[in-house]
Order: C-alpha cells, then structure tokens, then sequence
C-alpha cells in the first residue's frame, strides 16, 4: 500500500487590519519558494481587553477584506481558526489543534523579521518550533549578518527549524495604510482594489 502524501501548508496569521500587497506578496512568495500546497490567511479575533478599537475595522470587516484580498488566487484560503473573540489564540494552540485535524499535513508559518526578534517572548516558543517550520522574511532596517545571527541562535535555542523567505521588500505596515486613509493620502496600490473600495463604502479608518 502506497505512504499517504504529507501536505504543506502555509499559514499567514495577523490582525489583517487592513490586509495590503506585503501580506499577499509574503504568502505568494512562500507558496512558491517552499512548494506549498496552500497557503491559510487567519485573522486574529479581537481580545476583550483591547476595547479601545476607534477608527479600527471589526472583526467581521477584517474577515471581508481578507476574503476580497484573496479571492481570485486558488492556493490562499480563509481560514477562522484564530477568528474567536473571546480573547488571544496562542499559534502554539492553534498548530496543535490544526496538527489533531490533519496529521498528514507540514505547516509553514509565515512572520516577518520583528516577529522573528520578538520569538522568545512568545508563548511556548519551543513548543511552536517543534510543530512547524518558521518561514522569515528579511526587512532593509535588519543587516543581513544580524539576521542570520538570530536565527543560528533560535535554532540552537529551540531546534527550530528556520527558513529565509526570499521576497521582495514592501517595507509597509498596516498601521501606516490606516494612517494614509486617515489623513485623504492615497494608498491605491498598496491595497488590492476590491478592499480599498470595501474601505470606501464602510469609511473604515476615517477618524
């Protein structure tokens, strides 16, 4: 009887508020660099000690553009995984559910290079390295040599298995594209039409 076939899957987790051409580049880039059978967009829920959330997009808003981003290209799928409210959803939680789900499945989890500084503040880092590959992006303001340093580090620390995503550079953030919408800038381009027009008729961000 013949082995069954292990998946790889990408996962692209985030507040996504809003989604932009950085996160899609990301997921694009890594399904193709590390051949991945897909790649999964998780919006974060919103934690209740967050209430301050003027000017921000919902939960429900956030899920929409996410399904608008990714809607015309076949490899990235939504998913609600971490899309509860009822507080933060650990990735290592979240990888252990996903695991009990699909034992035949890898999973590349995708983050940028700050979250790749912050790792050892995250919760059950060593456990989140045993469940999936890290796939990292390189940023202009981290020098290549310090980079690498970090992650020889992590995978002395953790055994992590530590990839680098070769991508281009959108240095762009979400918290800028509110700022941009904010204050009437433009920001076409860097967010797909069909959002920046679910950004319009809502009036997200507009404070």
């Amino acid at each position: 009887m013949e082995g069954t076939t292990t998946r790889k899957i990408g996962i692209m987790g985030g507040t996504f508020d809003p989604i932009h051409i950085g996160h899609l580049i990301l997921g694009e880039s890594a399904y193709h660099q590390f051949d991945l059978d897909r790649v999964l967009f998780m919006p974060a829920g919103n934690p209740p000690h967050k209430k301050n959330r003027e000017g921000r997009a919902s939960l429900e808003e956030r899920i929409e553009m996410v399904r608008l981003a990714i809607a015309d290209n076949p490899h990235f799928e939504l998913s609600l995984e971490e899309a509860g409210d009822k507080g933060y959803t650990y990735t290592r939680v979240t990888l252990e559910r996903l695991h009990a789900q699909h034992p035949d499945t890898e999973y590349y989890f995708i983050m940028g290079a700050d979250s790749l500084f912050d790792f050892e503040q995250w919760r059950d880092p060593d456990q989140i390295a045993r469940l999936c590959t890290l796939v990292v992006s390189i940023r202009d303001h981290v020098s290549l040599s310090r980079f690498e340093a970090k992650i020889e580090e992590l995978k002395q620390m953790y055994q992590a298995d530590i990839r680098m995503l070769l991508t281009p550079n959108i240095d762009i953030a979400s918290h800028t594209v509110r700022e941009w919408i904010s204050n009437s800038e433009p920001a076409r381009y860097y967010l797909p039409d069909a959002v920046l027009r679910f950004i319009e008729e809502r009036k997200l961000y507009q404070i």
